[in-house]
């Protein structure tokens, strides 16, 4: 009897788990409509069309540039877990170290070729090189960058698991944002002669 009478606790907590599971692993809440808009917001094909991509891939800047249609440019993505954003490479361009706190971003290379990596919470390096057609996964969290080592520019289309992964540069974050100097001379095992050279590359926080 004691067995049978504890089958619809060990059931509630399984369903319990798999509930605080989802919501745990969920980059952005489930909405309980097929959209969100703005009070007021004129709802029609208009506001499900984002323009601002058009003409990128026929243009080649002098340096790294990234055009994204996350949920501060394009407002119908609230409530719809993706983001986009087109990166172009110029020839030995590089998107430095970062990460996105709240998705994981699906790299799709459509001109040019690449060198990519990430490092996982072991420390251990993931690289590859790509080529026009490739695919590459940057798991949700985790430091990566890409370069382009080739003397031409390179394309690349990126999907992401939320309407607003977010981003931090790691060497944006370690020395532009004010954290002290003797510190991050012994975080780095150097002088602070060195930190400040190489801080002032970044200019003030």
């Amino acid at each position: 009897m004691a067995m049978n009478s504890l089958k619809p606790i060990s059931s509630f907590l399984f369903l319990l788990a798999l509930v605080i599971a989802k919501t745990v692993l969920a980059s952005d809440p489930d909405i309980l409509s097929d959209f969100i808009a703005a009070t007021n917001t004129s709802v029609d094909g208009k506001f499900f069309t984002f323009t601002g991509m058009r003409g990128v891939l026929t243009k080649f800047p002098q340096n790294f540039t990234l055009t994204k249609a996350t949920l501060n440019e394009f407002p119908a993505l609230n409530g719809q877990s993706v983001s986009y954003a087109v990166l172009q490479y110029p020839a030995d361009g590089l998107n430095p170290p970062h990460t996105h706190p709240r998705a994981s971003e699906l790299l799709f290379l459509v001109y040019g070729s690449l060198e990519v990596g990430f490092v996982d919470t072991k420390n251990v390096l993931y690289t590859q090189s790509l080529q026009v057609g490739d695919m590459f996964i940057f798991p949700k969290g985790l430091v990566h960058y890409q370069y382009n080592p080739a003397q031409k520019s390179a394309i690349a289309i990126s999907s992401f698991g939320s309407a607003n992964a977010g981003t931090n540069s790691v060497p944006l974050s370690v020395f532009s944002t004010g954290i002290d100097d003797g510190i991050l001379a012994k975080a780095f095992k150097t002088d602070v002669y060195t930190i400040q050279k190489i801080k002032s590359g970044f200019g003030k926080p």
